[in-house]
C-alpha cells in the first residue's frame, strides 16, 4: 500500500524529567527517534518517513538521517500539521516517538483493516475496575486508545483543519464523521511517558563510548577594541577582529564540542554574516551549544585548550579563565594552557592569537 510513515518527535519530554530529552536517550548508540524510524522501516517498505523535530534541533536531524525532517509546533496536533503538509500518499500512519517497541505485527494488522475505514486504531482493554468521576463503569466498553494509527490521508487532513485540539488522530477525524477500526493493540507498545518507562525489552543499553572532537580557531588583532578570552576581560590595548566579540578560545571550544557530538561547526549555528550574531557575547554561544549537547543526550567529560599567543601575557589570568569555562560548560575537568610561538610567522609577530581545543564527551548516564 501507498503508505507515508510520520513519527511525531517535536515534544520537549517535561513529564520525563530529565536534562535529556526522550527522544534522545540512545539505543543502539541512536538516538530514540532514529531508532525508531529504522525500526519500523523494517517492517514495511514505506514510500517516505518524515520525522517531526523541535525546530532548535531540525539541523541535528538532518546531520544524523536521510529523512525527512519537519520543524514541528507547539502542541502534537500542530507537529502533525506541519508534517501532513508534505504526505503525498493515499494513507498516512503516524506515531509517537514515545511508543519505542511497536511490534511488527500491529503494523501488519492496521494496514490489513483500513480498507472500508477513514482510520484503524489499535486500543487496549482495562483489566483494573474503572471509576469515572465517582461513578463505577463498565470496562468492557472503555478502550485504552494507542499509536500508530493509519489513516486515510485526505480524511486527517480534512480533519485537523480545526482550532481544537485532539491527543489523537481518531478523535479528530471521528469528530468530522470517518469511520473508525477499532483493532486490538500490543502491551508491548508501551509509550515512554516518566522517568523508569524507558526500561523496556527492545531498548538496549548503550554501551560506555566517549567521543573525542578538536577545534582550531585564530583572530587577527584590532586597535581599540576590548580584548575577551574564555569569557575573561584581558588588560590590552587591542582585542580581536571578528563579527562576534571574537573570543577566539571560546570559539575553539565550541568546534571542539560539535565535533565530539558529530554536529558539524561553529559556522553552522552561528554564520558569521547573519547580523543576528554581531557583536554576540561568545558566552552565550557556548551555553547555547552545551544545552543542546545535553538535551540531546551528551555530557561534557573534560576540554583541554591552547592558547596559542606571543601577546598578552596570559598566565596571570589563566586560573579565572579555566573557572569560567567550567562555569559555562558544567564540567569540572577544564585545563587552559598558554604558549609563544617563539616569535615566529603572524602569531609570533604579534598580529593575532590561536587557539586549539580538544573535548571528550559521552552519553549522559539516565538514573
Amino acid at each position: 500500500m501507498d503508505i507515508t510513515l510520520v513519527i511525531l518527535s517535536a515534544g520537549n519530554s517535561t513529564r520525563f524529567n530529565s536534562v535529556t530529552k526522550k527522544q534522545w536517550l540512545r539505543v543502539d548508540n541512536k538516538p530514540l527517534w532514529k531508532f525508531v524510524a529504522d525500526r519500523l522501516n523494517e517492517f514495511y517498505d514505506f514510500k517516505d518517513t518524515i520525522i517531526t523535530a523541535n525546530q532548535n534541533e531540525t539541523k541535528i536531524y538532518e546531520m544524523l538521517s536521510d529523512y525527512k525532517i519537519v520543524s514541528g509546533g507547539n502542541t502534537r496536533q500542530n507537529s502533525l500539521k506541519n508534517a501532513i503538509l508534505n504526505v503525498n500518499t493515499k494513507y498516512v500512519l503516524v506515531t509517537d516517538v514515545a511508543r519505542a517497541c511497536i511490534p511488527k505485527t500491529v503494523i501488519l494488522d492496521l494496514i490489513n483493516n483500513i480498507n472500508g475505514y477513514d482510520c484503524v486504531v489499535p486500543y487496549l482493554k482495562p483489566v483494573d475496575t474503572v471509576v469515572y468521576g465517582n461513578e463505577t463503569i463498565n470496562r468492557d466498553e472503555v478502550k485504552l486508545i494507542q499509536t500508530p494509527q493509519l489513516s486515510l490521508t485526505n480524511s486527517l487532513k480534512k480533519a485537523l483543519n480545526t482550532d481544537k485540539e485532539y491527543t489523537d488522530d481518531s478523535s479528530a477525524i471521528k469528530a468530522i464523521g470517518g469511520k473508525i477500526n477499532y483493532i486490538i493493540g500490543s502491551e508491548e507498545s508501551k509509550k515512554i511517558t516518566f522517568k523508569g518507562d524507558e526500561k523496556l525489552p527492545c531498548l538496549q543499553p548503550n554501551k560506555n563510548i566517549i567521543f573525542s572532537g578538536n577545534g582550531y580557531d585564530i583572530h587577527q588583532f584590532e586597535d581599540n577594541k576590548k580584548m575577551v578570552l574564555c569569557g575573561i576581560e584581558i588588560e590590552s590595548d587591542f582585542g580581536f577582529k571578528a563579527h562576534s566579540d571574537g573570543d577566539v578560545a571560546i570559539h575553539s571550544i565550541i568546534d571542539a564540542l560539535l565535533g565530539a557530538a558529530g554536529y558539524s561547526d561553529i559556522g553552522e549555528f552561528f554564520p558569521d554574516n547573519d547580523p543576528a550574531f554581531k557583536g554576540a557575547d561568545s558566552k552565550e554561544l557556548l551555553k547555547y551549544i552545551v544545552n543542546l549537547l545535553e538535551s540531546t543526550g551528551y555530557e561534557i567529560i573534560n576540554i583541554d585548550i591552547t592558547i596559542i599567543a606571543q601577546t598578552p601575557k596570559l598566565s596571570p589570568y589563566k586560573k579565572e579563565m579555566k573557572k569560567m569555562i567550567s562555569k559555562l560548560t558544567h564540567c569540572e575537568h577544564i585545563n587552559i594552557k598558554a604558549t609563544t610561538n617563539e616569535k615566529l610567522d603572524a602569531i609570533g609577530n604579534k598580529k593575532g592569537i590561536a587557539v586549539i581545543s580538544n573535548a571528550n564527551i559521552t552519553y549522559k548516564e539516565e538514573k
